[in-house]
């Protein structure tokens, strides 16, 4: 798939998505730095992809921090001599709230870790990229919360600001030839809802409707094969794209 040698940095790495994108980047031959707070988690995955076509490095660090963002992609540079990709997955749901309801301790928490991460992170490999001669390729992973009402609405706002900064990135940086895409994906199995915690009552009640007609969930591996297209050479000519990967339930 062309990403045999690239260096991909990946964050949220610790399980879920994250973890199934790492695995099938390393099996590709991609070297990856993997991303998250889980140094027991990190160090598990790196040592299972051992003797695989590509390398797992570990960097551990919580992405809501501005020093992990800018660390992770020294690192990354560090340990394999360039970034080529970057892969903005860690994000954190908030409790179904809706406009009347959320705490500010909420709004804070899920726009630190979904919005402001990412946009440092874009930020850092910008520039590396750029430093390298120009060239590079950055996957946002947002949610179709972020283009219809599935959530709460500050994950929902968080993720529409996502796909808002890749939109105006992949404009902003064509000259440059970097590519800037999002994934929006529906419902997966993965942890993310342990975020939550208890959802508001009321808020729920008004998101359940939409719940009750979404397909069966996803598996994880399915966003990491749309992060694998979109970082490599077969997408080369994909830049400013949202890719929906949710079983069609935006169409319902």
């Amino acid at each position: 798939m062309g990403i045999e040698n690239k260096t991909v940095l990946v964050t949220g790495a610790s399980s879920g998505m994250g973890k199934a994108i790492v695995e099938r980047f390393v099996a590709e031959g991609a070297n990856v730095v993997a991303v998250a707070r889980r140094k027991e988690r990190l160090e598990e995955l790196a040592k299972s992809l051992e003797g695989k076509k590509g390398k797992a490095a570990v960097f551990v660090g919580d992405v809501s921090d501005p020093i992990t963002c800018d660390g992770m992609i020294d690192f990354a540079v560090k340990t394999f001599g360039r970034l080529d990709v970057l892969i903005n997955n860690a994000g954190i749901m908030d409790d179904m709230s809706a406009a009347g309801d959320y705490s500010d301790e909420k709004l804070d928490k899920v726009f630190a870790v979904n919005v402001y991460g990412p946009l440092r992170a874009m930020r850092k490999a910008i520039n590396v990229f750029k430093a390298q001669g120009g060239g590079g390729n950055i996957i946002n992973v947002a949610s179709i919360g972020g283009i219809r009402t599935v959530a709460g609405v500050v994950y929902c706002a968080s993720k529409a600001a996502l796909i808002s900064m890749t939109k105006n990135t992949a404009y902003m940086y064509m000259p440059d030839k970097i590519r800037c895409n999002c994934i929006a994906p529906g419902g997966i199995e993965t942890e993310i809802a342990q975020s939550m915690g208890m959802p508001n009552v009321a808020g729920y009640s008004r998101i359940k409707p939409m719940l009750d007609i979404a397909p069966p969930m996803g598996r994880a591996e399915d966003i990491a094969s749309a992060a694998l297209y979109l970082a490599s050479d077969e997408s080369s000519y994909v830049s400013g794209d949202v890719l929906v990967v949710d079983g069609g339930w935006i169409s319902v």
